[in-house]
This record gives C-alpha cells, sequence and structure tokens, in this order.
C-alpha cells in the first residue's frame, strides 16, 4: 500500500462522517468491483435517445414509467452504499472527492431518480457540496435529472448556488448522461437550464489503458465534455466497466485532475 493511500485512511472516517456516513472499512478491488451489473436491455425504439441540437429547442421526451432509481449501466453503476474516494489536484490546491450513491430517491420531472451526494475538499476543507440526479431509463441509458450544488467559504457558508437545476422547472431539461452501449463521436446534451447547465458529452474510444491509484485498466471508455459556459474549457473521462468512473482531466483549460483511489462499502 502506497504512502498516500495510507495517509488518505486515516483522514476518511472524517470527511464521511461530514456527509452523513458512518466511517466503514476499506476493502479490495477486487471486492468493490465485484460482477460488472448488466444493463436493461428492450427494443431500442422505446428509448429512443435525443438528437443533439440547440438548446433552447432541445426538448426530449420524458415518460417517467420507463424510468426508475436503480442505476445498473456497466460504465456507470451506481451502488447503493458505496463510496468513492478520488484525489487529485484543483486550482493548485490538494482535492479530496467523496461520491456516495444514497439509498435516497427524489422525484423529478415525474421520473423517480437516485440521489448522489458529492463532496469535494481543498486542501482539507469542504468548498462544494452537490446532490446529483440520476435514473437509468429501460434501455439502460442513464439520465441526469439535476442537481443541488453549493460552493461554500471557509468558514462553511454557502456563497454560490450557480448551476443548481431541475428538469421540468423553468425550462430546465433532463440530458443523457451514459449510454447503455456508448457511440463513438456521437454528441448528448447531458443537461440543459440556459445559462447555468450546458454540459455536453461524447464517447470518443471504447479501448483505452488507464491507470490510477485503485488499479490498470486496458479497456476504459474514453469520454470528451464541455459547455458553452466555458468556451475554453475541453475535460476528458475514463469509464471501466463494472467500476465506474476512474479519471478526469482537464485537455484545454485550468488544470484540474482527478484519480479513482478507493471504494468503500
Amino acid at each position: 500500500m502506497s504512502t498516500n493511500r495510507t495517509r488518505l485512511r486515516s483522514t476518511l472516517p472524517a470527511l464521511v462522517a461530514l456527509v452523513g456516513l458512518a466511517a466503514a472499512a476499506g476493502v479490495s478491488n477486487a471486492q468493490a468491483v465485484g460482477r460488472a451489473p448488466t444493463a436493461a436491455t428492450t427494443d431500442s425504439a422505446a428509448c429512443a435517445l435525443p438528437v443533439f441540437g440547440p438548446g433552447a429547442d432541445y426538448q426530449p421526451t420524458i415518460r417517467p414509467a420507463d424510468f426508475g432509481p436503480d442505476v445498473t449501466n456497466p460504465y456507470f453503476p451506481l451502488i447503493v452504499g458505496k463510496t468513492y474516494v478520488y484525489t487529485g489536484v484543483k486550482d493548485g490546491k490538494t482535492l479530496i472527492d467523496i461520491v456516495v450513491a444514497t439509498s435516497r430517491t427524489r422525484v423529478i420531472d415525474g421520473v423517480t431518480t437516485r440521489v448522489v451526494e458529492d463532496r469535494g475538499y481543498l486542501d482539507g476543507v469542504l468548498e462544494e457540496r452537490t446532490a446529483d440526479y440520476y435514473a437509468q431509463d429501460r434501455c439502460g441509458n442513464v439520465w441526469y435529472f439535476g442537481e443541488d450544488t453549493a460552493t461554500l467559504d471557509r468558514r462553511g457558508q454557502v456563497i454560490d448556488t450557480e448551476g443548481s437545476f431541475h428538469a421540468g422547472v423553468h425550462g430546465a431539461q433532463p440530458g443523457v448522461f451514459m449510454q447503455a452501449n456508448p457511440e463513438l463521436g456521437r454528441w448528448f446534451r447531458q443537461e440543459w437550464f440556459a445559462g447555468q447547465a450546458e454540459d455536453t458529452f461524447r464517447a470518443v474510444d471504447r479501448s483505452v489503458a488507464i491507470s490510477v491509484p485503485f488499479g490498470s485498466f486496458h479497456s476504459a471508455l474514453r469520454t470528451q465534455e464541455r459547455t458553452a459556459l466555458e468556451p475554453g474549457v475541453l475535460d476528458q473521462k475514463y469509464y471501466v466497466r463494472g467500476v465506474g468512473e476512474v479519471f478526469e482531466g482537464a485537455l484545454r483549460g485550468p488544470k484540474e485532475i482527478l484519480r479513482l483511489v478507493e471504494i468503500i462499502s
């Protein structure tokens, strides 16, 4: 075990407690990954995905009965109770990001979504807290239905909630976060709330080698993300089947890197 992971284990109980969870013992990579979940499959015509286009014309058809909060997509499984720990750099500071797939659900735009808690610590101080809302359609595609996010000052006071949105409110729309079977080169809107949430993404490679503290993988999915709100920024992410996101970093724009260190159950 490396020195960095030993140090991280020593600080995790306090950090996890801050997001309302009891401290949990670490598990091995094999235990954390287990068998890759299988995405639901059915007639793809029943889950037609929206065509990418101008945000003002973006109106995906949502039938709540076709969605559920159990996200089993192999590239983005949200296993209830799992805590995903990432470390990296942001704004020249050490970043620790803790993501928890909670047992809680929330109905947004008529759809029951899974609540995922995300906490970002810069140099050990909580800088951002977010509740993200995901649901999976009957074909195994993961959709993003909104978020409640807050930026905090060093005293823990909320100074900004920019980027928060709920699909179906004030014209906000949900977006595709991960296809069941990623198509290379096809752009999707992950979200739409004019001037607040305009992230888009595409898959660019399905067989990329990547090494992070959690492990080494030979067939990762690589995606690119961009937003019209930050035209000079282009990010990339790597996803591994049965694990989820293992890496993200900036290709253009301010340096920001996150690597998966551990999965705790």
